[in-house]
């Protein structure tokens, strides 16, 4: 196996409403709409997929087509290059509907970091501090 992550996918419980917070809430780039069934969003190295949550469940399984629990044991995180860029985005993500879970506060590995809940309840870590950033801004860790 090639040592990378491609494509992550989040299983939504609306579309429409997913859609709206990252493209417009949060400004990732995307060319397809809601309409079509999947979103993509483009990011640096990885692609972030948005897919109804029962379609998602039932495409895995049907022993999978269950509830999704509070906490998955999962967590996703945005790397940022300045200490104030944590403060930024976690106020760009509540103004466009996240729940604040965790304010921004001093780390204890150096760095500063918070969480948030996106409209389906997954947890983003808005992080600055000990990584590097690749030229095509993916994270370097050294």
């Amino acid at each position: 196996m090639e040592p990378r992550i491609s494509l992550i996918c989040l299983g939504v419980a609306d579309l429409e409403r997913s859609y709206h917070f990252y493209k417009d809430g949060l400004g990732l780039p995307t060319t397809r709409q809601p309409q079509e069934g999947i979103i993509f969003f483009q990011l640096a190295g990885t692609i972030l997929e948005l897919f109804p949550y029962e379609e998602l469940a039932a495409d895995v399984g049907p022993d999978w087509n269950v509830e999704r629990a509070k906490f998955s044991g999962i967590t996703l995180a945005h790397n940022v290059r300045s200490r104030h860029e944590v403060d930024v985005l976690l106020t760009q993500a509540q103004e466009a509907g996240a729940h604040i879970v965790k304010p921004a506060n001093h780390t204890p590995w150096g760095g500063y970091s918070g969480y948030f809940t996106d409209p389906d309840g997954y947890l983003w870590e808005v992080a600055w501090g000990a990584f590097d950033f690749n030229d095509d801004g993916s994270l370097r860790i050294p």
